[in-house]
């Protein structure tokens, strides 16, 4: 009798041990698995730290851009802009259309797909994606470089993808289910919208963030959906299906202006979107498109609260330098902006803390361009400075100041927004800086103008100025 009990005892002992054992196991199994998510999921914070910086293809080749312009283009940027903080590389609209002299946006255009109704480059643009290989070698030369890769989408589902039902990648759905056949894109007839909260239309999203991440693309710019229409749903499906897969990819959301009663949402799905409709090179514009450097003020001076890292807004490309061969927009040209103008928006861009992305063909960069694109005391302003903030607005001129990151003074960019000189002079106390006298810095210049009791300077027409006062 004792024999059987002490059996017994000894069995729901062990017993009980092994179950110990297995729940340890779990917990050391579910900690591991918590770890790696909190791992990516501070990751996801971390992305796009400061503003990202590269270059687009649309302002020089709209949808003629091929893979050896591309190409081109990377190994410029490697030699020339890489050790500035320039790192990715983008191709916009139009990598999918097999014909490409119809035009963007047309219902003629002709498209390359996969076998799950998902966009792939034309081999006839990209030779290197034939064979299935897609974007990955184009990417990995990319990344030979030490740069990062990016591409251009239409947020939604191929209409082709839809006509024909095609299957969904890794899935029971077919495309049908995933469009909604009463959505597209005003501007651009390619694409149906995606139904809001489908499962369908979650697993086409995470379908295509899967491919692009098996390619190797690190900026991802999805059109279309930020305004005109702001697509809520499609924000945070795009979102949620790029943190689905392991590589971080920044999401940049385009066109503008984005509403600004959506900053909550925006920076909680997205690294980057876009504060206006496309800028071009003119100063002011009375339309919605395009835009121009004028324009952005007043926005900029709206959306600088909500910068931050790994939230930017975003106020365009540079159109800068040369725009040729295929402009994408107007006749392939120089820049119409004069130099001063140039300035004043690289000067905006980067004390507003925007994302820096050229739009002008880098392969035929000026003297002048280049310098201006490599001037690392501004790019510093744009990547390490806080608190960044207009102080003064009137319809003739506007002064920005920000702090840098050494937290040593504060960064003052004056603005000239008259067609004529003008002359500012402004005390520290106007600025609402406390001591009588700081050590000022020229940023454009790189000259330093000693102590000084005041900001005092004649700009020229739409000219501007941007200094670091220090106080040591």
């Amino acid at each position: 009798m004792f024999l059987k009990t002490y059996l017994k005892w000894t069995t729901r002992r062990v017993a009980f041990l092994v179950s110990m054992g297995r729940a340890a196991f779990c917990i050391l199994i579910l900690a591991a698995q918590l770890a790696i998510t909190f791992r990516n999921v501070e990751a996801q914070e971390v992305l796009a730290a400061t503003p990202p910086m590269g270059w687009n293809s649309w302002d020089s080749y709209g949808e003629t851009v091929s893979e050896a312009d591309i190409k081109a283009n990377a190994a410029w940027m490697a030699e020339h802009l890489k050790s500035y903080g320039w790192e990715y590389v983008v191709v916009d609209e139009g990598w999918y259309v097999t014909n490409q002299s119809a035009r963007t946006g047309g219902a003629a255009a002709e498209f390359s797909l996969d076998a799950y109704g998902r966009y792939v480059p034309a081999v006839n643009t990209i030779p290197s994606a034939e064979q299935g290989a897609s974007f990955k070698p184009l990417a990995d030369y990319v990344h030979s470089l030490g740069l990062k890769f990016g591409i251009h989408i239409l947020r939604g589902i191929p209409k082709e993808a839809v006509f024909k039902n095609m299957p969904i990648a890794g899935t029971s759905f077919r495309a049908r289910a995933a469009a909604d056949l009463s959505d597209s894109c005003p501007w651009n007839t390619y694409n149906y919208g995606l139904k809001a909260g489908s499962p369908a239309a979650q697993a086409y999203y995470n379908s295509i963030a899967k491919l692009y991440a098996d390619w190797g693309v690190d900026f991802l710019k999805v059109d279309c959906i930020s305004s005109h229409p702001y697509k809520s749903d499609e924000i945070r499906m795009i979102s949620e299906a790029l943190r689905k897969v392991r590589r971080p990819i920044v999401l940049s959301l385009s066109p503008g202006p984005a509403p600004v009663d959506k900053a909550p949402e925006l920076r909680r799905y997205a690294q980057m979107w876009r504060i206006s409709d496309d800028v071009w090179d003119v100063w002011f514009s009375d339309k919605d498109f395009p835009q121009g450097v004028g324009n952005q003020f007043a926005r900029a001076a709206k959306w600088a609260a909500f910068s931050g890292p790994g939230h930017w807004p975003d106020a365009d490309m540079l159109p800068l330098g040369r725009m040729e061969p295929a402009a994408g927009w107007e006749k392939p040209r120089t820049t119409r902006l004069t130099h001063d103008e140039q300035r004043t928006l690289l000067t905006l861009w980067s004390i507003f803390r925007s994302p820096l992305i050229m739009g002008g063909n880098l392969t035929l960069c000026d003297e002048w361009t280049q310098s201006a694109l490599t001037n690392a005391e501004l790019i510093g302003v744009d990547q390490h400075s806080t608190g960044n903030h207009a102080v003064i607005t009137t319809e003739k001129s506007v002064v920005w100041l920000a702090t840098p990151e050494s937290g040593d003074g504060a960064y003052i960019a004056v603005f000239n927004l008259d067609a004529a000189p003008q002359p500012f002079h402004y005390s520290w106390k106007d600025l609402g800086l406390k001591r009588a006298n700081y050590n000022l810095r020229d940023l454009w210049e790189h000259e330093d103008l000693g102590s000084k009791e005041f900001v005092a300077i004649t700009l020229p027409p739409h000219g501007s100025a941007i200094y670091w006062a220090s106080e040591k």
